[in-house]
């Protein structure tokens, strides 16, 4: 029996007597840093929004270098409620390191597309999978074996878009605006995109347990994550030093600000109203930032964990000088680098403190404005340190 036939009993096992879930699922891909899964990942998640469905994205990965484990999962609902849940519907497994962790933490009756090196059908019987060529498929797209490995994952976007019905013109859409102005670009992956939308509909079996279908929930909103929305408000705030030095995952929030500011901060005589500077650490960046604070200027930084603790002494000087900046602390799963990294969430106390004794730092914690948290348990969170709730 082949295995695209043993895929469909299983499918049409699944399926058995329940109504599909529409608009309302969760995409997990687990793939490796530095692969450029991170566009793949974008142009799904945008051809949802143009769909208008409701729905987000959050990029997951541990301090480390190009080539070990991330994770990205989108995160779709009609009704709004687009916050990451424990819960995987379809997951995406292209990487060696973590197949077997990703297959075992599926819930029975979920979806898995793996990479056929992988194997994965081997570690459960309670789980739908979904074999792909995917290196195959890639190599008749491109000579370029570099080429190869960025195309093949816009193949596994044309094969996620087939089996949940994510309509080809939005992905199509969304593709010219990741890839904004770059014809040649835009051209190969579309043609990935076809060749994984191809696959799906020749050799592996329709699935109707989630579906998305075209809905308007989106109208007259944008698609922005955290760190864009950051510079934008900080533009706004009016922002004219910024120093930094750059840090995952912290960095595309002083870019983001670069490209405001020279299309809202550049007067007519071609002169700039405001000043950019990379320090050479991030000790000289908040150095920098509290100079300018005392000179008048609104001045700003922004790192991470192991940044803010590079940051103490001059954050001391500054907290008892009196002098203003602004400091913005990209969160990662935690406070520095390391074991910590993976398993502490410790900024919070490590910002409310910061220095070396008798420091009681105002902390503004933004928070989406869509809540599933009742009003009366949103408090301060400590009596020390002040906590304003966005």
């Amino acid at each position: 029996m082949s295995e695209t036939l043993m895929a469909a009993e299983s499918v049409e096992a699944v399926d058995a007597g329940g109504e599909p879930s529409v608009n309302d699922l969760t995409i997990h891909v687990a793939t490796v840093n530095g692969s450029g899964s991170q566009s793949s990942n974008n142009v799904l998640m945008r051809s949802l929004f143009q769909m208008g469905i409701p729905v987000s994205g959050k990029n997951m990965f541990p301090s480390n270098i190009a080539g070990l484990p991330t994770w990205f999962t989108i995160r779709a609902n009609k009704d709004g409620w687009i916050g990451r849940k424990k819960e995987v519907d379809l997951m995406v497994c292209m990487n060696a390191q973590t197949a077997r962790e990703d297959v075992e933490a599926l819930a029975p009756g979920a979806l898995c597309i793996y990479d056929a090196p992988l194997n994965c059908k081997s570690i459960r019987n309670d789980v739908v999978f979904f074999e792909v060529p995917f290196a195959k498929l890639a190599a008749d797209l491109s000579e370029d074996s570099k080429l190869r490995k960025l195309l093949t994952n816009m193949v596994y976007v044309g094969i996620v878009a087939e089996l949940l019905g994510i309509e080809r013109e939005e992905t199509v859409v969304a593709l010219g605006k990741q890839f904004k102005g770059k014809k040649k670009a835009i051209d190969a992956n579309v043609n990935a995109i076809d060749k994984g939308i191809a696959y799906a509909k020749e050799n592996l079996p329709r699935q109707n347990k989630w579906r998305v279908e075209r809905m308007n929930a989106t109208q007259g909103k944008i698609i922005i994550d955290g760190n864009a929305a950051a510079a934008i408000g900080s533009v706004f705030g009016g922002v004219t030093v910024v120093t930094w030095y750059p840090i995952t995952p912290s960095s595309s929030l002083c870019e983001s600000i670069i490209e405001y500011a020279k299309q809202t901060r550049i007067e007519e005589n071609g002169k700039a109203t405001f000043a950019v500077v990379q320090a050479e650490d991030e000790l000289a960046a908040v150095g920098m930032v509290l100079g300018a604070g005392w000179a008048g200027a609104r001045s700003m930084t922004s790192t991470a964990g192991p940044g803010i603790s590079l940051m103490a002494e001059f954050v001391g000087l500054g907290y008892f000088a009196e002098l203003p900046g602004v400091i913005w602390d990209i969160q990662r799963v935690g406070p520095s680098t390391g074991l910590p990294t993976r398993t502490a969430q410790g900024d919070v106390n490590q910002v409310a403190f910061l220095s070396h004794g008798d420091t009681q730092h105002l902390m503004l914690i933004s928070r989406s404005k869509r809540s599933i948290w009742p009003r009366s348990s949103r408090r301060r969170s400590s009596s020390s340190a002040t906590s304003i709730w966005a």
